[in-house]
């Protein structure tokens, strides 16, 4: 097991004495089992096991990064010298920069999170008998013709990060992984659906039957499908995809979009977005999910606070670069790979739930689309308009009365988010906990 923290200094000391001003460096080690089974016999197993490093330097307001999968010493001198060289031949960026000293996270508790499972990894032969038992259970319920694949597996990775700055610090997580694909009908009928399953403690994990069984009966209910009508009408956006509506809100009020002018969000500071009552709040911090973290992609401490609040857009998502080109202080949301400088991302947020069941919604909206999945999408990044390919169910009498596919579901995200009506469904296990929302008034094109 490499020491991480070693070789994140150890590219430090190459990157100074190749002539760089300042930099941070990036070590990763990851492990990764998956075992597919199909028709009852083992498709494909895979491990990997890797060490990766990753390292970027600072000339002036230029900068350059290189990575490697080799750390042996001689490949990390000649990072430091490339990556130096293409620094000085990069144009200048005002906005670059590593965290001033009193920025820096201190005395985080990584190990408080619970990110990676003390349970020691599974065996190969535990992970073919589970993923056999998902199929097993898809393949029993009544109407699936077929099960298109099984997946069960494991992860773990350990990520160490360290500047010129003084920062150094590192943490482990883990996933384990159930997952099916079922499918009922035969030729041009044939319709398909999946489940898929992830937690970071392998204790929390839903059996492998329970998963296969809700892929065979999410299929089995596809059965028939055909357009919806087209026209006015409410949509319910389903929990398993409910979560794409926020996606759209956290990407236009991600920093870069905000700084390059491309966001249909911009103007919109402390304008309502969403409902009264309804906030959107980042927690970094939230125990046993797996996009929490101690700290941010530049060394930066976390915290849980309001993206929305009461409706209300409070602030943007921002790293230090785009921090600075907006004037604004970085919201620590800085998230990094070893061959990319940082960029803003956001990880766990959790939407207000409301008072009313998914079913309480379906009787509220009378006649309309439930949707359980979406493909494609043309989202226009300035204005907001919005089209998705969608299927699910079409509902009248506020009961779901038949499966439809090939519709179309239209609108303006500007207009629709502010009138979202959320369920009380949300999974508290999932990264971004958000309920089914119900819209009023949107666009279907069907038969």
């Amino acid at each position: 097991m490499p020491d991480l923290d070693a070789l994140a200094q150890a590219l430090l000391d190459a990157a100074r004495k190749a002539g760089a001003e300042a930099a941070d460096a990036l070590a990763v080690e990851s492990t990764s089992l998956s075992i597919d089974v199909r028709a009852g016999a083992l498709e494909q197993a895979e491990r990997s096991e890797q060490a990766e490093i990753g390292l970027r330097v600072l000339i002036g307001q230029k900068q350059a990064c290189v990575s490697a999968s080799d750390t042996r010493p001689e490949t990390m001198a000649t990072m430091a010298e490339r990556a130096v060289a293409m620094a000085r031949l990069a144009p200048d960026d005002p906005y670059i920069g590593l965290a001033e000293p009193s920025q820096l996270a201190q005395g985080w508790d990584a190990e408080a999170l619970e990110l990676a499972d003390p349970a020691p990894e599974p065996e190969a032969d535990a992970l073919r008998d589970a993923a056999l038992e998902v199929e097993a259970a898809a393949l029993a319920v009544e109407g699936v013709s077929q099960v298109e694949g099984t997946s069960a597996g494991f992860g773990a990775t350990r990520i160490h990060l360290a500047a010129s700055n003084g920062f150094s610090g590192g943490y482990s997580r883990t996933g384990h992984m159930l997952q099916a694909s079922a499918i009922t009908g035969e030729g041009t009928a044939m319709d398909r659906d999946h489940a898929y399953e992830h937690r970071i403690f392998r204790a929390d994990l839903p059996g492998a039957a329970a998963v296969g069984t809700l892929a065979g009966e999410r299929a089995a209910a596809r059965a028939g499908a055909r357009k919806p009508p087209t026209g006015t009408y409410p949509v319910l956006f389903d929990e398993r995809i409910a979560t794409s509506l926020i996606g759209h809100l956290l990407g236009a009020a991600n920093g870069a979009s905000i700084a390059r002018g491309s966001s249909w969000l911009m103007g919109k500071m402390g304008a309502q977005v969403l409902p009264d009552g309804i906030s959107l709040i980042e927690e970094p911090s939230r125990r046993r999910t797996s996009g929490s973290r101690p700290f941010d992609g530049e060394g930066l401490a976390v915290e849980n606070r309001p993206i929305v609040e009461d409706g209300r857009l409070l602030r943007w998502i921002l790293d230090l670069a785009t921090a600075r080109q907006l004037g604004l202080e970085s919201t620590a949301n800085a998230a990094r790979g070893t061959s990319a400088p940082p960029s803003p991302s956001v990880s766990n947020v959790t939407l207000t739930p409301g008072s009313a069941s998914r079913e309480d919604l379906l009787a509220s909206m009378g006649t309309g689309l439930l949707v359980t999945s979406m493909i494609g999408s043309t989202i226009n990044p300035n204005t907001g308009d919005y089209s998705r390919g969608a299927s699910g169910f079409w509902v009248e009498n506020g009961v779901p009365q038949y499966p439809v596919n090939e519709c179309t579901v239209a609108g303006n995200l500007l207009e629709m988010l502010p009138r979202i009506v959320a369920a009380n469904d949300a999974q508290d296990h999932k990264s971004r906990r958000v309920p089914s929302l119900l819209i009023d008034g949107l666009t279907l094109a069907g038969a």
